[in-house]
């Protein structure tokens, strides 16, 4: 893949769903490239056949459902992916998403900073363009869980272990950026889950369309 520009890529996922753990590894390989922002994303509408996701969050989902509105979707499905805001598959077609990245690596993005002070980080993204297509442009920023791991006892994935890279762990709208006006956003770190954690944060415009920027400490 030739990638200019950062990329976001976002995984709806559930430890309940047996059609996951393929997608769970795709987006594992798309981790390694650091121009790739990728989130893992778990739903909690899979918790009632047996087996409650501990990464699962109903916030989620519910972006998820905006996801499908915006695609004129029937209704959402795992696992999805979405690259950019812009394009949908299913999340283990690994064609698919190279492709998609490829092409959104080539679209010019709006800067997104982060920057540690101390147990916080600071996120910074300037006005927009005036003479930009977007007027507004929301950000978003995640706390990140670099990797984790579950025994799965019951339901479609039982006896397994499943293993996950870039679990969010909440995911916050910080602002609105304008032709105007910049965001400056401060998010406290808690303590790690594991590893240090992740922090993303990305400008996507109004309405769940197409995300602008993104950047990662």
């Amino acid at each position: 893949m030739s990638i200019l520009a950062i990329v976001v890529v976002e995984l709806f996922t559930s430890q309940g769903c047996s059609s996951c753990p393929p997608a769970d590894a795709l987006l594992a390989l798309l981790d390694q490239d650091p121009n790739v922002i990728v989130l893992s994303e778990h739903v909690d509408y899979w918790n009632h056949l047996g087996w409650r996701d501990p990464y699962s969050l109903n916030a989620f989902s519910m972006r998820q459902h905006r996801y499908a509105q915006a695609f004129n979707q029937d209704g959402p499905y795992t696992p999805q992916m979405v690259v950019d805001g812009r394009t949908q598959f299913v999340g283990s077609d690994e064609r698919q998403a190279r492709t998609a990245i490829a092409r959104a690596g080539r679209t010019a993005k709006l800067p997104v900073k982060l920057a540690r002070e101390g147990d916080r980080v600071r996120v910074s993204v300037p006005a927009l363009p005036a003479d930009g297509k977007a007027k507004s442009a929301e950000l978003w920023v995640a706390l990140v869980r670099p990797e984790g791991a579950s025994q799965v006892p019951r339901g479609e994935n039982a006896g397994r272990t499943l293993r996950h890279v870039a679990i969010v762990r909440s995911l916050t709208k910080a602002g609105t950026a304008t032709r105007k006006d910049g965001v400056e956003h401060l998010i406290d770190l808690p303590p790690a889950e594991g590893n240090a954690w992740r922090v993303a944060a990305f400008l996507q415009e109004p309405g769940q369309g197409a995300i602008l920027g993104g950047g990662r400490l």
